[in-house]
């Protein structure tokens, strides 16, 4: 499982300017101090990713062995568990940078406002 676990790390770190950080004792992955994906459920090999519900709905329409909302209201706003033994290394990769450029999107849009208002 470690080698699972080492290679979600890698593609998260592979992603521009995505470093390491940590939130309530779990590793998580951020680009400009936001979350986009963390290994909070590493025990159970998981990973977990923030994914618009839309985006959830699509993965796990997809691949419903691999994919699964987190329980509760964090799963219902689009946090997305990704089985870490069973996912392909090109699809943790995509999912990876969909999460990504979620945060990525959503912070490109708060600069343009911010650029508006001032």
């Amino acid at each position: 499982m470690k080698a699972h676990i080492d290679l979600f790390r890698k593609l998260a770190l592979d992603l521009p300017e995505a470093v390491e950080s940590s939130h309530m004792g779990h590793p998580d992955f951020r680009l400009n101090d936001r979350i986009f994906a963390t290994l909070s459920a590493q025990q159970q090999g998981k990973g977990t990713l923030k994914l618009t519900p839309e985006q959830q709905q699509s993965f796990i329409a997809e691949m419903p062995t691999i994919f699964a909302p987190v329980q509760g209201g964090w799963g219902r706003m689009g946090m997305t568990f990704v089985d870490l033994q069973q996912v392909e290394q090109d699809i943790l990769q995509g999912a990876l940078a969909t999460a990504y450029n979620n945060v990525k999107l959503k912070q490109a849009k708060k600069t343009t406002r911010v650029k508006r208002a001032g």
